[in-house]
């Protein structure tokens, strides 16, 4: 573990001696006089307080003199806010809640300026709770997200690396957040996810639209926010979460231990992860070889809390080994086979040079193994932030300032395992500073500004895709909140402006090794020159303007309309050369202008006793649109320029999609242990080049657009009769994906991909296992019937050196059935 962690162990523990003079509140929250658990309890203006046990019990410290405002909120729940008298060191207060519809009245913080129900946000938005989270068995947690948030979706490169998409945008047009701090790993690639421990998310909230205004450029399709379990306990006594999953597919493996405690001031948490998977399998291509992985997680929190405020100081580190699959084949048995030689222009001075189709077979030893393939990468992740809230006057001000340094290395050199193809490192500090003013006629006005300073340099590496630069972003924006009886109005502007500066490279062959290497401008004579000087300077104005209107207590109707900005990033303007780990070269363009979007969004959402419905339709149209697409020479036959590897050149034009996204869920009232959800999504995207007008397949329609899809579940709740059991839980869902045949075929940028349902099912059981604690268990089948299937985001598709095969197939298959064990015990 890194001495920072120690550090701030070291500080946690110094912490926790303080003892303040605080006043405590006890009590229990009922419904229908049923005790409720995970009933959340805080005091107003902190995140200080706590959850209730299973018996509804719960216990807090308060620091405020006299009065003590309390916030009392469970989803399903009306929100009570109870001022609590506290003359005496101890007060008992037992509250109760009354029924409401759920989805409608849901808090989100993302995009806003405060904490705001989702009824009340003219943004297309979705979120998603803990317990969707926890009950969710998927490779990993941004895959357990996308099934129960419509219109996101992920390109997937394997069962560890999902990427986010929204309504068919991704790459550096989302923007992740992880605990409000963006995300900077070289997003750009296919071959890596988002750098986090997948066991300790406790929610996610999802901006479908331009998010522009809050955030500048790179979320002009959206936001994907991710927020860290933080603890609120003010006992003074130690709790802990342990969970543990196998999954038969890969035989993966996961171990999660989370600590924390608190006092009135100070609380503290401590977390670490480990995850390790062997190749996945399907049932067309058997174990794939090369996929599995080993990562590592460890993160620690401190906080103090007043009644002024808040200050939380954290740091995570993040660990992956994994492979980097290439889809190499016998081309008569099909069987996977290895990287033996270099490939042709990789070493300058080794004989034998290596031939795709002459490759032995991988022994069954090594595609059953734990062990990973020297052909893999390693990305190490290290964060550093501080996030700041204070009561300021009527006002309040949230400042935040954060350091990410992502180490990325993969390594595609049989000859010599240890000498890394692509080796970069990338360093982003993270600011914001937002001031909420006192609230005028109504009026919640905001006045903020964030950005990032960043520098990228390639270390001892023979590949170089992008070169060493800096970059400086900085927005300032403008955002207020009217709110008088049934009607909502929220909107602002923003200027962003953005430079970007790039190093002249020269790259030669070492004499030594016989490798590219980089080096200085002195001794480039006989070398190649790699990228030149550039000087970059982009900016923008965006902004959004949008309304609310709740007909009665039931439905609300939403209309808003946005403009996005987004600058090019670093491989869309300056790549040139191979990225290994995706077996793409990418060439860029120094002269794309920035992108500017115009999305138009209209929605109603209806909640009542048995039914919840949401519908949302958008309309987005995109100028200086940039894509990539298979290079071609002048006859239409694809351009090698590293053998093995496709090679695609980023293009601009304007573009449109538009699609709608929809949520049908059935809760009777009358039948209260059955649920029945429903989730629809269909994006269509448009090439506006007059070029291609009527094209089809040959140009008009954009790449990377999902399919229609339609995800249907049936949830039974079966309570327990005995002390032992709580409640067992079953599911069965179908995810139904229609064909997509609007791809962009031209030189064979992509394929079409056929319709597929998959079946799974699952049964979790809540079991007391002590006095005020509950263990989950739970069992789940996904892909019940080893569907054979490719999904159209999947990179793994292309990865194919035949044109033909003996068994009708090409590509690799997503993977097949899967039966999951978790358990998470509390304590």
């Amino acid at each position: 573990m890194p001495t920072k962690l120690y550090l701030l162990l070291s500080l946690v523990l110094l912490n926790l001696t303080v003892v303040a003079q605080s006043h405590f509140i006890t009590g229990n929250v009922t419904s229908d006089d049923k005790p409720l658990e995970y009933v959340s309890i805080l005091i107003k203006g902190t995140a200080l307080g706590s959850v209730t046990s299973k018996d509804g019990n719960y216990r807090i410290a308060c620091t405020q003199k006299d009065t003590c405002e309390v916030i009392v909120s469970l989803v399903g729940y009306k929100t009570r806010h109870l001022k609590v008298p506290v003359n005496t060191n101890f007060t008992t207060l037992n509250i109760t809640l009354e029924k409401e519809a759920t989805e409608l009245n849901e808090v989100v913080i993302t995009g806003v300026s405060k904490a705001t129900s989702i009824r009340e946000n003219p943004l297309a938005m979705e979120a998603v709770s803990t317990k969707q989270i926890e009950q969710s068995a998927e490779s990993n947690v941004i895959d357990a997200i996308a099934k129960n948030a419509p219109g996101l979706q992920t390109v997937k490169t394997g069962p560890n690396v999902s990427k986010p998409f929204i309504n068919g945008l991704g790459y550096n047009r989302v923007l992740t957040l992880y605990d409000g701090l963006r995300v900077e790993t070289q997003q750009w690639g296919d071959e890596h996810g988002v750098p986090m421990d997948d066991y300790i998310i406790e929610k996610a909230e999802v901006i479908k639209g331009p998010a522009s205004l809050m955030y500048g450029s790179d979320a002009i399709a959206g936001v994907l926010s991710l927020f860290p379990a933080i603890p609120k306990d003010t006992d003074r006594l130690i709790h802990g979460r342990f969970l543990s999953e196998y999954q038969t597919n890969n035989g993966l493996i996961g171990n999660s231990l989370v600590l924390s405690s608190g006092n009135a001031h100070w609380t503290w948490a401590l977390r670490g992860s480990e995850r390790i998977a062997r190749g996945y399998t399907d049932p067309v291509d058997g174990r794939v070889y090369n996929t599995g992985f080993k990562m590592a997680n460890a993160s620690a929190f401190v906080g103090y809390h007043s009644e002024k405020g808040y200050s939380h100081f954290n740091a995570t580190f993040y660990d992956n080994r994994q492979g980097i699959p290439d889809g190499s084949r016998d081309s008569l048995t099909r069987k996977f086979t290895y990287q033996v030689y270099e490939a042709p222009g990789e070493n300058t001075i080794q004989s034998s040079v290596d031939n795709i189709r002459n490759r032995p077979i991988v022994p069954n030893n090594v595609l059953n193994s734990y062990a990973i393939s020297p052909l893999s990468q390693r990305i190490q992740d290290y964060r550093l932030y501080s996030d700041n809230f204070y009561k300021l006057g009527q006002g309040d001000i949230k400042a935040s300032l954060g350091f990410e340094q992502n180490i990325r290395r993969e390594y595609n050199h049989p000859t010599d395992p240890d000498q890394a193809g692509e080796y970069i490192l990338l360093n982003t500090i993270d600011y914001g500073l937002r001031y909420n003013a006192p609230a005028i006629w109504n009026i919640e006005p905001t006045f903020g500004v964030n950005g990032m300073y960043q520098t990228n340099t390639n270390k001892n590496a023979t590949d170089f895709p992008i070169p060493d630069y800096n970059l400086f972003d900085a927005g300032t924006y403008a955002y207020a909140k009217w709110k008088h009886d049934k009607w909502t109005i929220a909107g602002g502007l923003r200027y962003d402006q953005r430079t970007e500066n790039g190093d002249e490279m020269y790259i030669k062959s070492n004499p030594a090794t016989g490798f590219f290497r980089q080096v200085a401008l002195s001794d480039s004579t006989g070398g190649i020159q790699q990228f030149k000087t550039f000087h970059l300077n982009f900016q923008g104005i965006s902004g959004s303007i949008g309304t609310t209107y709740e007909l009665n207590d039931q439905i609300s109707l939403k209309a808003n309309i946005a403009r996005g900005y987004r600058s090019p990033n670093i491989t869309e303007i300056a790549s040139n050369g191979l990225d290994p780990g995706a077996h793409i070269v990418y060439e860029g363009n120094l002269n794309f202008k920035p992108e500017f979007s115009l999305q138009e969004d209209a929605g109603i959402i209806a909640a009542f006793t048995d039914v919840y419905l949401s519908l949302s339709a958008f309309n987005n149209y995109i100028q200086n649109y940039i894509y990539e697409a298979q290079e071609a020479d002048k006859n239409g036959n694809p351009v090698v320029v590293v053998p093995g590897n496709k090679t695609f050149q980023f293009q601009q034009t304007n573009a449109q999609l538009y699609g709608i996204n929809a949520t049908l869920n059935i809760h009777p009232e009358a039948w209260k242990a059955l649920h029945f959800d429903n989730a629809f999504s269909v994006v269509y995207g448009y090439n506006l080049n007059p070029k291609y007008r009527n094209a089809g397949i040959n140009g008009e329609y954009l790449p990377f657009i999902p399919p229609p899809r339609w995800l249907s579940s049936v949830n039974y709740d079966l309570p327990g009769k005995g002390k032992l059991i709580r409640v067992v839980t079953l599911k069965a869902e179908a995810d139904n994906n229609l064909a997509q045949n609007r791809y962009l075929g031209l030189y064979n940028t992509e394929t079409a991909t056929p319709a597929y349902t998959l079946l799974d099912t699952s049964v979790n059981t809540e079991i007391n296992y002590n006095k005020n604690n509950v263990l989950q268990f739970q069992v789940a089948v996904n892909n019940i019937f080893d569907t054979a299937y490719q999904s159209h985001l999947s990179r793994l598709q292309y990865f194919e050196y035949y044109m033909a095969s003996p068994n009708g197939h090409l590509g690799i298959y997503n993977m097949g059935r899967n039966i999951c064990m978790k358990i998470i015990m509390k304590f």
